[in-house]
């Protein structure tokens, strides 16, 4: 099997001159997980490495440099899913993780649950080694400045990554600060098994961003496998997915990045744009950010 990677930094609109540091931003991190896909590491490690890259760029505003709540916190959730046992990990409310996708990965490997949130998830972390931060570690100055000029939510971010390995095993990861402005403990799709992410071997692994009281009421990462199960190549499965959103909602705000188990790739939004970069085995990384009449 060829490995392939796709990373995602959201899908929603932003400044123009945004466009290039976050094509610039994905790019860099799909490289990470490329790199790690060819030392013949696991979808599971690529997916990881690479979502760890994305909370860690500011211009990103998953995780450092995340939007913040309407208490002035950065507020985070993030999932990783192992489609060889179809399984995941979870967490969601969190205030003092760095990169919640790794606790997430520890959760579901280290511990018999999957999910867990708000100081239990810190508790939680902890107890399996990780560094509890203090909240202020997360706030950029340029988000203070955005959250005093925006007093509603004007904006989605999350990050995002899927990949398959040499040898055929799948995985996707996601990990977002959420919507600019929301009420303290408000949760999106990122951080649920078959709304914001979904990996299972012979079928894909599929990762969602956008406006999660959307993805959630369709289970989108859920209902693009089921597009796959029906014969559907990745990009005609997020294409029909896109199409199935616009159909239940009068305006749309969707994206979707999947690989499929034959490692063919597939993106679609109806969102104005979507930031995405993706690569087969060593080949040159691409990225973009896409528009929705590209």
């Amino acid at each position: 099997m060829t490995p392939v990677i796709i990373a995602h930094g959201g899908a929603w609109h932003w400044d123009d001159q945004l466009d290039e540091p976050k094509r610039q931003a994905v790019k860099e991190a799909a490289r990470i997980g490329q790199s790690v896909l060819n030392e013949s590491g696991t979808a599971l490690d690529a997916v990881e490495q690479t979502v760890i890259a994305l909370e860690n760029h500011p211009v990103l505003d998953a995780g450092t440099g995340g939007y913040l709540n309407a208490s002035g916190q950065v507020q985070l959730d993030a999932m990783i899913a192992d489609g060889t046992t179809l399984s995941f990990g979870a967490v969601a409310g969190v205030t003092r993780l760095h990169n919640p996708v790794s606790v997430a990965r520890a959760i579901m490997e280290q511990t018999a649950h999957h999910f867990f949130v708000g100081t239990g998830a810190e508790a939680m972390a902890a107890s399996l080694g990780f560094d509890l931060i203090d909240n202020a570690v997360l706030v950029t100055p340029a988000m203070r400045v955005f959250a005093a000029q925006h007093e509603q939510a004007s904006g989605h971010d999350t990050v995002g990554a899927v990949a398959i390995d040499v040898n055929g095993h799948c995985a996707a990861a996601t990990s977002t600060s959420g919507s600019a402005n929301k009420p303290e403990g408000r949760v999106g799709d990122s951080p649920l098994f078959g709304s914001g992410g979904y990996a299972e071997n012979g079928v894909g692994a599929i990762g969602a961003t956008g406006l999660g009281e959307q993805i959630m009421r369709l289970l989108l990462s859920r209902q693009a496998a089921d597009l796959i199960r029906q014969g559907c190549s990745a990009q005609e499965a997020a294409a029909q997915a896109m199409a199935i959103a616009a159909r239940r909602f009068d305006t749309p705000r969707c994206g979707l990045i999947i690989v499929d188990h034959n490692g063919r790739v597939g993106m679609a939004h109806t969102t104005p744009k979507m930031a995405v970069a993706w690569c087969h085995d060593k080949g040159p990384v691409q990225s973009r950010v896409r528009l929705t009449n590209d």
